[in-house]
């Protein structure tokens, strides 16, 4: 005969492997998605804690960045959301960026180059067509303008060359970061990403302009050109 054993509480677990308690004790980065899920969720469905819902919504809805780029409203809708935990959620994310962009917007001096990457990726993972834009900077590498040149299909985007050069010299740029995305998300670079940083990287020369790197966002980390050696 099958015996119902009692729901152990996410309270009542060690300290040390509770999920608000291991943020504050190891940070957030320690945390798995379904723990950090779970802290939003505060609790689960019947029968289950909020870590066991949580890993539910990443198996059955998942994984997390098909499950984070639903709207609100399609949050809402999941099993153990609801609208205000929809709305927390979306909140939190749409916080996320803000926060990303806000040290490119104050005009602080872009000394780290996965920074500019975690922005285009932000700005442009969750885009179902092939995007390519370009963050332009100043002598002192400030933001100055950030802008999509061109939207494609799902899998290219053309760009000319002589657009990025005249948007560079419009905003009187020394200095340009490129990015675009792959809706497969597969972020490895192609021949024809190669060839077009190539020639970014020689038109903009001609005007004394600098292409810093060639960000491609995929699933995972951006992968950069220019770590690559290839601008």
């Amino acid at each position: 005969m099958a015996v119902n054993l009692p729901l152990m509480h996410i309270r009542d677990w060690p300290s040390a492997e509770r999920p608000r308690e291991k943020l504050l004790a190891r940070g957030a980065a320690a945390l798995s998605d379904a723990e950090l899920l779970a802290i939003f969720l505060g609790s689960g469905l019947r029968g289950r804690d909020a870590v066991q819902t949580a890993r539910e919504l990443l198996q059955t809805h998942g994984p997390l960045r098909a499950l984070l780029d639903r709207s609100a409203p399609q949050l809402a809708r999941l099993p153990g959301l609801g609208p205000a935990r929809a709305c927390q959620l979306s909140a939190a994310l749409e916080l996320g960026r803000r926060h990303l962009a806000a040290g490119l917007e104050r005009g602080d001096a872009l000394t780290d180059p996965s920074a500019a990457g975690r922005y285009f990726a932000q700005r442009l993972r969750h885009r179902p067509q092939e995007i390519f834009a370009a963050l332009y900077l100043d002598n002192r590498h400030r933001a100055l303008a950030f802008e999509e040149l061109s939207t494609g299909t799902l899998d290219s985007a053309e760009v000319h060359p002589r657009e990025v050069v005249r948007h560079a010299l419009s905003h009187n740029a020394a200095a340009v970061i490129v990015g675009h995305n792959h809706p497969s998300g597969n972020p490895e670079p192609s021949a024809a990403d190669r060839a077009i940083t190539e020639r970014l990287k020689q038109a903009l020369a001609l005007v004394d302009i600098r292409l810093l790197d060639h960000f491609v966002i995929g699933d995972g980390a951006p992968v950069s050109l220019a770590a690559r050696g290839w601008v």
